[in-house]
């Protein structure tokens, strides 16, 4: 028989009654698969047991919630000094899941512990804002961020990411551009945007894919912005995933630095972050992650 290497599973506390998931996890430790399981149940949680995964050995620490969660887990590991840091591993649970979708781990919680255990481990790109807050797949900033913090839980629960769509249109009287100047290698475009999207990831909100060709381990973010004054053109344009080039402006650099007269929010994986100047790095191949094989993010 073989055997696989001791794992930690955070699981976001909204994942603990996950009756599928404990059916799966008992079903491994009958095999023999040493797997502990920590629930969190505030910020802060995640490094702490990440500090307790290091002290057990563990090979991998398995993020069990959706972007919020998996972003967090990411974090702290990239934080850890020394060697035999774990590796990442993946078991989405959240309502839209967008860096799991986009990289093919598996939504059944049996077939994705078993990549997030036994999976090889690839190192991947994370991306660091302002030399601090981090986010594995994409930063969102303007008319998309709105909605997507705007729009209700049970929303979000009950449609999934169609609920994005939905709220924004109800939106719409409120919503206006952003104006502000963004910056790259050998790039520079300045005015008003709609939705910006930095992706390490290719998808947010819900599957709507604002930067299609993005890679983890290119060393590059992917720029993609909506520019323009007509809100509902743009609205179709961005959530329904339109193949239109109308009001695009794209490119890629190891980094974006942008600025504002005014404070904007950027959401960064699920965690909003204010302010008037965001300068965002990639931290090339900062994190080991156990993915498919066939994983569409990778070169």
């Amino acid at each position: 028989m073989t055997t696989f290497p001791a794992s930690l599973l955070i699981l976001n506390g909204k994942g603990a009654d996950n009756a599928p998931l404990r059916d799966a996890v008992t079903r491994l430790r009958d095999e023999g698969v040493e797997i502990h399981v920590r629930v969190t149940w505030e910020k802060g949680d995640a490094e702490r047991y990440i500090d307790e995964a290091r002290r057990l050995g563990v090979a991998t620490v398995i993020a069990g919630g959706g972007d919020g969660t998996i972003n967090e887990v990411a974090t702290a590991l990239i934080q850890c000094q020394g060697d035999k840091i774990p590796a990442l591993g993946i078991l989405p649970l959240g309502t839209a899941n967008d860096f799991a979708t986009s990289a093919g781990i598996p939504d059944e919680p049996d077939k994705a512990l078993k990549l997030a255990i036994a999976g090889n481990d690839i190192a991947i790109d994370i991306a660091q804002v302002n030399d601090k807050t981090c986010f594995i797949n994409m930063a969102t900033g303007g008319f998309g961020t709105r909605i997507t913090t705007e729009t209700p839980e049970k929303l979000k629960a009950a449609l999934g990411g169609i609920s994005y769509l939905i709220h924004g249109l109800v939106r719409m009287d409120t919503l206006k551009p952003d104006r502000c100047k963004i910056q790259g290698e050998n790039f520079t475009w300045q005015g008003d945007a709609l939705v910006i999207g930095i992706g390490n990831g290719r998808q947010a909100g819900g599957g709507q894919q604002l930067c299609p060709d993005a890679l983890i381990d290119d060393g590059l973010l992917h720029l993609r912005i909506f520019t323009g004054e007509e809100l509902l053109p743009a609205l179709f344009n961005t959530l329904a995933s339109s193949d239109g080039k109308e009001n695009l402006v794209d490119s890629v650099s190891p980094w974006f630095e942008v600025t504002a007269p005014h404070e904007m929010t950027f959401n960064l994986d699920g965690e909003p972050l204010s302010g008037k100047t965001f300068r965002m790095e990639i931290l090339p191949a900062a994190l080991r992650c156990r993915l498919p094989p066939d994983c569409p993010l990778l070169r």
